[in-house]
């Protein structure tokens, strides 16, 4: 499947989706958000991928931000079904992904762009990275989900911080306060995602994309996230990765996990 704004390539069963549009800094518009579905879509459908990374082009950014121009112009009902769609698209789809996906934030990732960061399971982030969410400065505020994924990462008052102070914060800050992962120079940057996606994709597939729900469960409203771990940990005694898995620990050998 070719994309326009997108590239897409493999390697040890890790999918690299960087988005490619380095003279608008990767900003996210309309078609671009659509294509990330499909090819997330098309990534989970593939039993050949185990772990997904998300990247930008170039050294400038991972994503700047939404497009402005696109919705300058854009009236309330046209507002509400923008911030609807982006998040139903992309957002919520890679937060529930069945399988890991890492994001590898270089340069800026402000507004849609950090919001997009923030929905992957792990973050890494180049040293020279700027993260924050300036909507406020345009009379808006975060649509993307960053009212509500921000305070799980970093804590309501730093959330506060960051969106109404609209500032930027750089890779240690964002390190410290729990946004990312771990920060590394920007040349490492993608072989230490990569390098973290093979280890993760060493592990049962089924019991990721249910650990991946049951954490999730915790946040979801009116959801048990408890009950769900329960409900998550007795499904995996019917897969056959994990009976593989415990036949491979008695035997002591590596287990060779299927997915199914």
């Amino acid at each position: 499947m070719s994309y326009k704004n997108l590239l897409v390539t493999d390697a040890d069963s890790v999918r690299t989706i960087t988005i490619n549009r380095p003279d608008q800094l990767n900003a996210l518009n309309r078609d671009t958000i659509a294509e990330l579905n499909k090819a997330l879509t098309a990534a989970e459908a593939d039993k050949s991928i185990r772990v997904v990374l998300l990247t930008g082009s170039g050294q400038k950014a991972f994503v700047a931000g939404a497009d402005i121009k696109e919705f300058a112009n854009f009236s309330v009902p046209e507002g509400k079904a923008l911030a609807a769609d982006g998040q139903k698209q992309l957002f919520d789809h890679v937060e529930h992904l069945g399988k890991p996906v890492i994001a590898a934030v270089n340069g800026f990732a402000l507004g849609g762009g950090l919001e997009l960061a923030m929905s992957a399971h792990v973050r890494i982030a180049s040293e020279n990275a700027k993260m924050g969410l300036p909507e406020v400065s345009l009379g808006v505020i975060p649509g993307y989900g960053g009212t509500q994924r921000l305070p799980r990462l970093v804590g309501k008052g730093k959330a506060m911080e960051m969106i109404l102070s609209a500032q930027m914060i750089d890779a240690n800050d964002a390190y410290h306060w729990g946004l990312v992962n771990r920060v590394v120079p920007q040349e490492q940057l993608l072989s230490t995602a990569h390098e973290l996606a093979v280890r993760i994709m060493k592990n049962s597939p089924t019991a990721l994309a249910a650990a991946i729900r049951a954490v999730n469960a915790g946040y979801e409203p009116g959801a048990n996230g408890l009950q769900r771990e329960i409900e998550e940990f007795g499904k995996c005694f019917g897969t056959a990765d994990f009976k593989e898995g415990t036949t491979a620990f008695v035997e002591k050998r590596k287990a060779n996990f299927t997915g199914a």
